[in-house]
């Protein structure tokens, strides 16, 4: 009953001592005004990335707004970006003023150059380039791509603070990358994101841009900062019932929010994005970021054990330099593989099980055609997200693995 479930979903980052920076800062009220804390953030990430522009906004989308905008492109210019993506990436694009023209995806996961070159225009501007669970895309194939084009190299590290491409930080090829801070990524305050950039003149108008942003309101900062609370009662009692109860219930009466709004499913843009980072949810994040480094080496012997363990699986090819935010498995029977392990209290993860996740995306309004991007939707038919969060134990890992070799035995495939 007071054991943490295997849910790769649930605040997986969230440790002890994150509730307590949560507790102190919901009781500190006038910290919440005081800027040492969003430049403390910002320079990890100009320290990090050794670049001179680091803004801090209220979620990645809201970065990735910021980055676009600061290109000075035209109304109808053209974006390529991976099918198999979360419907924010595609909405920042649209909310621009900007089209998005999606790209199938590689053995990476990630962007195919090869379908790239069939859908470059001459309204094409910009490149997305999605680092999908922390594992690196084929930069020198990218680079040259977007050289060859002259288009501005935009990377999503949404998944992969910390992955590195032969050696060099994803994040530091393009003409700008974004961070995000969201409850299940790298580290987590929520909402939250960083965009960064070495170029001058993007990164002064980044911050014109910023400047001109609003600050959430109160009652929704005091959401976010609930969150973590919420979870500290939640995941001990979630097993038993009475946590997932609780959840359903904080988050119909809207005290816990959701981590994409109702209306992005539909294209719409809600108001609270895009906004500037509150100082309250930057303590949370610099909370986490100390930790990056730890919380990676663990993800990432988490997925070296899946590989060694694991039988008579298929998995991808070891590529260098990935981080494995989630490790993701293959299966013809990926519903069903999903069904089974939560009757045994493992809620695996399912991004991206529709081609533009979550569910209830309306293509049509997003602007993906159907059939166009089809390793993409095969892919989302058949994936499954195994954890590699940090809080994972030994035995909850152990239990992962010996259910999946237990199931593919019962030619679970």
């Amino acid at each position: 009953m007071f054991t943490r479930p295997i849910a790769i979903g649930l605040s997986p980052n969230t440790e002890s001592k994150d509730y307590l920076v949560a507790l102190q800062t919901l009781f500190q009220p006038w910290k919440w005004n005081t800027t040492d804390t969003l430049v403390a953030l910002e320079n990890w990430f100009k320290n990090r990335f050794s670049v001179s522009h680091a803004y801090s906004f209220n979620a990645g989308r809201s970065a990735l707004l910021a980055i676009l905008h600061s290109f000075g492109l035209h109304e109808g210019d053209e974006v390529l970006l991976q099918a198999f993506t979360c419907v924010a990436v595609p909405n920042s694009v649209r909310w621009a003023g900007l089209v998005p023209k999606f790209v199938d995806i590689d053995r990476t996961l990630n962007l195919d150059i090869r379908d790239a070159e069939k859908k470059i225009s001459p309204k094409t501007k910009v490149m997305i380039v999605q680092h999908t669970f922390g594992i690196p895309a084929e930069m020198d194939l990218i680079t040259d791509f977007c050289k060859k084009h002259g288009l501005y190299l935009v990377e999503d590290c949404a998944h992969s603070l910390g992955a590195t491409y032969k050696g060099k930080a994803v994040g530091t090829f393009g003409t700008a990358a974004f961070f995000s801070f969201g409850r299940d990524k790298i580290i987590s305050s929520v909402f939250g994101g960083v965009a960064i950039t070495v170029d001058p003149i993007f990164g002064a108008r980044m911050k014109d841009y910023r400047r001109r942003l609003p600050h959430p309101g109160f009652i929704w900062t005091l959401r976010q900062l609930a969150h973590p609370l919420a979870f500290a009662v939640i995941l001990p009692l979630y097993s038993s019932g009475i946590g997932k109860l609780l959840l359903w219930i904080l988050q119909k009466l809207h005290l816990l929010s959701f981590p994409v709004y109702p209306e992005e499913k539909k294209g719409r843009q809600p108001h609270d994005f895009p906004k500037q980072l509150p100082v309250a949810l930057a303590r949370l994040a610099l909370a986490q970021l100390v930790r990056v480094d730890s919380f990676n080496e663990r993800r990432c012997e988490h997925a070296e054990s899946y590989r060694k363990r694991l039988q008579n699986v298929e998995l991808m090819p070891v590529l260098s330099g990935a981080i494995y935010l989630r490790f993701p498995l293959i299966s013809l029977k990926a519903e069903e593989l999903q069904f089974r392990a939560k009757k045994e209290g493992m809620l695996f993860g399912n991004w991206y099980h529709h081609v533009i996740d979550p569910t209830g995306t309306d293509l049509t309004q997003i602007g993906y055609e159907w059939g166009s991007c089809p390793a993409s939707e095969q892919t989302a038919r058949t994936i499954i997200n195994l954890p590699t969060y940090p809080t994972l134990s030994s035995q909850a890992h152990a239990q992962v693995c010996s259910f999946i070799n237990k199931s593919y035995a019962q030619d679970i495939r």
